[in-house]
Order: structure tokens, then C-alpha cells, then sequence
């Protein structure tokens, strides 16, 4: 049963006992003061009763569910015919999963193409079995809310208590999706720096991972990430820097100062629209169109060798795509400058460019600086246009003509490779992740810091 039906019949009985409870409420109103509560709370406390057990049930049924699931189909004595082997038998058991909920279609092994039909029974099973209970729970709290329709139930109160509690596991979401994150980057690092040494990890120059190599003390020496470093630095924070902040600062200067209301109101979501262009659609034009011509200029001035994989071109193109983040906060920020502040500053005799080099800037400087902050944030964190346009070889360089690759791009290849997951090569790609964290993390708090120190508060 899938996800979606199982919430439109929890609605519908949601909305049955909204209507069952706010009736029955109204036919205990006598008059004023007969009630502690609206019969309208008094349904919705009784839907709440009804909906919120149903759907925790089946939240941990589905996290439960597909061990059942896997112990009843090793039960089966179909699955005696199964290879030892824990790998292959695992994907066999994979294949007749995905083929019986594809209506059989899928399983291309004959082992799983005689475990196929088994599986859907169990699967069925199972399914109305948690159906069942999911049901069972909803009637039951669905009992349990009727009976708390009387005179005296405070039903406001529980409901917004009820309310505050739903708001409250809704923020603590990303707080533990947080914790989460942080948690699994920390222990997967502090399992790749009991085989390799943080200092030579952090301090050294030369990067060379290879899941299949001997697990011995010459292995640091090949994962030093100083020039992963360098490349997302290079790329992400001065190439893509230069092109964005000039840029979407001037176009914010202008639209907020220059451009009459019809051309801001036409051009400014077009040049959101960029923030909203998919990274892989960016990664082809730097591909196909701005590296050829990035490597024929390099040709024209007369670089050896120009390649078309180069720091240039995925700078370029990533600082056109971050244009958005700079201009829109630096728009809104002078536009929230007083206009009495504007109005002064020409009253004293300043031209209009003096205004906004003298007063608007410096007043909106704090969300600027978060503007070109959040800018790079995304843009040391871009993959595609990295993975496709700069290259993936590792080098200390200088030259924007030269391929160089990023912190990001090894983490995709180390982590969609065939070596080992447990093996310090792959786990890198955790404590690249953990100093990436730990580097848009500095990156937010010297904005906050900067926003703190220049802020203005206007009447």
C-alpha cells in the first residue's frame, strides 16, 4: 500500500472525526458558558487523535518492516536454493524485491526469477499487516478522542498544545539532521585518521588515493589534501568571486538606483532565474561552450598545451551562477537604507554617485558582506560544474589556465568508485567532507561577526 494512500485515508478519517466530535459537542451546548471549549476544537482534537498515532505507527512499521520482510523471505523455503555467498545472495534477494514491485518485471536472474513470486506474498502480507495496525491505531485513538467530548474537556488547550508540540518536531528536524550529519562525518574521519595522520593529511602536497593499496604508513603520504585545498579555493572563492561580486553588486546598484520600475520589474527575476538553473545544466555550458573558448584564447596569447578542462572555465561559469546570491542580498539591503538617508546626503550638495559610494553602501555593507558570504559558501560546495569543466588532476598551481580539481569532486569520485568503503582512500572523502563543514561554518560566523560590527539600526 503505498505512502500516499495511506495519508488520504487517514485524512478522510481525520475528517470523519472532526465532523463526529464537533456534532456531538454541539449537542452538549445548552448556552453560554455550557462549554470549556468550541465544538471546533473539540473536532480537531479528536482528528489529532486520530491522525498523529496512525502515522507514527506506520512511520515505525516502514522502519521495521523491511527486516520482517527480509527474515520471512530467508524463512522461505525458496531461499534455500540461494548462493552462500552473503554479497550475491543479498542482491538476488534485491532483484526479486525490486521485480515484485514492478509486477515481476526486472528480475534477469533465474535465481530471483523463482523467488519473485514468494517475495510478493511476503511483501503483500506484510503491507496489509502494517495497514492493519496503522488502522487499529487510528480507531483507537480515534476512541480515545470521543471520549474526551464533554462539557468540561478544555479541548483549545490541548489542541494548541497539541499545535506547539507538531511546531516544535518540525524545528528540531533540521537540528537533528544537523547532529546527523555532523555525527557521520566525525565518526567515518576519526576512523580514516587512526590509519592516516591529520597532519600529513591536512599539511601534505600530495594527493594520490588508491582504494586497492596496501593499508601501510607510506599511505599518508599519498592523501595530502593541500592541493584539493588550493583548487576549491582558487576555483570557488577568487575566480568565481571576481565574476559575481562586481557584477551582482553593480547590477543591485543599478536596479535599485537607475532602473525605472518597469525594466526592475522585468529584469530583476530574470536574473533570479539563474539561482534556479540546475548546476548539471551549468557543467554542460562550461563544458561544451565556455572551456573551448577559455583554451583558444589560452592558444591566442600563447599558453603551451591549453587544455579544455580548466580552473578558468569552472570559475567563470560558477561566478555567473552565483551572481543571484550577491545581487538579490544586496539589493534588498539598499533598498532597505532610509530614503530620509538618500534625501540628506543630496540635500548637502553630494551627487548621486556619492550617495551611493558615501551613505547607501557603507549602510548596507552587513548585507552585502552576508550576500558574497552565502555566495561562497555555494560556491566552494559546487560539484558539477567542477566535475565537468576543471578536471580532476591535483596540483599546486597558479595558473587559471591550468586543470585543478576541488575538495567536492574527490568526494563524488571517492564515494561512486569500486574500492572498498572501509579502506582510508575512500574514507577521505569524510574528513574532506568534515573540513568543508568546518570551512562554511568559519565562513558563517565571520559574516555574523561582520554583520554585528557594521550594523545600523534606522528608526
Amino acid at each position: 500500500m503505498s505512502p500516499v494512500l495511506v495519508l488520504l485515508v487517514l485524512i478522510a478519517l481525520g475528517g470523519a472525526a472532526w465532523f463526529t466530535a464537533r456534532r456531538r459537542a454541539q449537542a452538549l451546548y445548552t448556552g453560554r458558558g455550557s462549554l470549556k471549549a468550541m465544538p471546533n476544537y473539540h473536532g480537531l482534537h479528536m482528528a489529532l487523535w486520530v491522525v498523529l498515532p496512525a502515522l507514527i505507527g506506520w512511520a515505525i512499521w516502514n522502519a521495521i518492516a523491511p527486516g520482517l520482510v527480509y527474515g520471512a523471505i530467508m524463512a522461505h523455503p525458496a531461499a534455500q536454493l540461494l548462493p552462500a555467498m552473503d554479497m550475491e545472495r543479498d542482491a538476488i534477494i534485491s532483484e526479486a524485491l525490486a521485480a515484485a514491485r514492478n509486477n515481476g518485471f526486472g528480475a534477469f536472474r533465474p535465481e530471483a526469477a523463482a523467488l519473485t513470486g514468494p517475495v510478493a506474498e511476503i511483501l503483500a502480507r506484510f503491507t496489509w499487516i502494517g495497514a492493519g495496525l496503522t488502522l487499529v491505531l487510528a480507531l483507537a485513538g480515534g476512541a480515545f478522542g470521543y471520549t474526551r467530548v464533554t462539557k468540561d474537556f478544555p479541548a483549545r488547550t490541548k489542541v494548541e498544545r497539541g499545535v506547539l508540540g507538531l511546531l516544535l518536531a518540525a524545528s528540531c528536524v533540521a537540528i537533528v539532521t544537523t547532529l546527523g550529519i555532523i555525527g557521520s562525518l566525525v565518526f567515518e574521519a576519526f576512523i580514516f585518521f587512526t590509519h592516516v595522520s591529520p597532519i600529513d593529511f591536512l599539511f601534505g602536497t600530495n594527493w594520490n588515493p588508491d582504494p586497492f593499496a596496501p593499508i601501510n604508513a607510506e599511505l599518508g603520504k599519498k592523501l595530502g589534501a593541500v592541493p584539493l585545498f588550493w583548487g576549491t579555493l582558487f576555483i570557488g572563492a577568487i575566480i568565481a568571486m571576481i565574476v559575481a561580486v562586481p557584477l551582482g553588486l553593480m547590477s543591485a546598484i543599478y536596479l535599485t538606483q537607475y532602473a525605472s520600475a518597469g525594466f526592475r520589474r522585468w529584469v530583476k527575476p530574470a536574473l533570479e532565474i539563474l539561482a534556479g538553473v540546475p548546476t548539471v545544466v551549468y557543467g554542460y555550458f562550461a563544458a561544451l561552450t565556455v572551456a573551448p573558448l577559455v583554451r583558444d584564447f589560452a592558444a591566442s596569447i600563447g599558453i603551451p598545451n591549453p587544455t579544455t578542462e580548466s580552473a578558468l572555465a569552472a570559475g567563470l561559469v560558477m561566478g555567473v551562477m552565483i551572481i543571484p546570491f550577491v545581487s538579490s542580498m544586496a539589493d534588498d539591503s539598499i533598498a532597505a537604507v532610509p530614503q530620509a538617508m538618500r534625501d540628506g546626503s543630496l540635500a548637502m550638495g553630494a551627487t548621486k554617485s556619492e550617495t551611493i559610494r558615501k551613505v547607501l553602501i557603507p549602510a548596507a555593507l552587513p548585507g552585502i558582506v552576508a550576500g558574497v558570504m552565502l555566495a561562497i559558501s555555494r560556491a566552494i560546495g559546487e560539484t558539477m560544474i567542477v566535475y565537468m569543466a576543471a578536471g580532476a588532476a591535483a596540483r599546486l598551481s597558479a595558473n587559471p589556465f591550468d586543470s585543478m580539481t576541488t575538495v567536492t569532486y574527490q568526494i563524488a569520485r571517492l564515494l561512486t568508485g569500486d574500492g572498498d568503503f572501509a579502506h582510508p582512500a575512500t574514507l577521505s572523502a569524510f574528513a574532506l567532507g568534515l573540513v568543508l563543514f568546518v570551512v562554511t561554518l568559519a565562513l558563517n560566523i565571520v559574516a555574523l561577526r561582520v554583520v554585528k560590527r557594521f550594523r545600523e539600526a534606522y528608526e
